[in-house]
């Protein structure tokens, strides 16, 4: 169930982090950090500036990514587990969204409110990825088994050939 953002925030104001991609711009950051473990959680909203409309109709139903991980000490167009977000049919879209050798794979998983707080799960299971999101879980295929040394993160983007066309907030709780 949702959580409002403002309660969040009051709860744990000191552990959200905000990642804003700028207008003109695909990514939310330059940082590089290596994950380990099998499994990434964290909460996140979305705030208004996530409503959008692109330049060409067509990209409207591109997805752009919220958080995941390279895995399979590959590149993440290779091999990578993320969610993915899109504001299409009036509704902000959650996708599981993953590369396994090379080949990309979506699936819609559900919708969020904007202002809402959502927990999001992602878990290593041998040769696919699990999903949680909205206490369902999805699962993926995935381009290798067993632990992958070497992962690194995935942070919010926007587009695949449009850069964001404001500002657009994200705040993310990692755990």
């Amino acid at each position: 169930m949702p959580r409002p953002l403002l309660a969040l925030l009051l709860l744990s104001a000191c552990s959200m982090d905000e990642y804003t991609i700028e207008e003109g711009k695909h990514s939310s950051t330059s940082r590089v950090s290596l994950v380990s473990g099998t499994s990434m959680v964290f909460d996140a909203a979305f705030d208004a500036s996530a409503i959008y409309e692109t330049v060409d109709p067509s990209n409207q139903a591109d997805i752009n990514k919220l958080m995941g991980f390279s895995d399979c000490s590959s590149h993440h167009h290779s091999n990578s587990a993320r969610f993915g977000w899109r504001w299409y049919d009036d509704e902000l879209q959650i996708h599981a969204y993953t590369y396994a050798d090379g080949t990309r794979s979506y699936a819609l998983l559900g919708s969020v409110d904007i202002d809402s707080v959502e927990p999001y799960r992602i878990e290593i299971d041998a040769d696919r990825y699990v999903f949680t999101f909205d206490g369902a879980t999805t699962e993926m295929d995935r381009g290798c088994s067993g632990d992958s040394l070497a992962k690194y993160q995935l942070y919010p983007y926007f587009g695949g050939d449009e850069t964001a066309p404001h500002d657009i907030t994200i705040l993310i709780n990692e755990q």
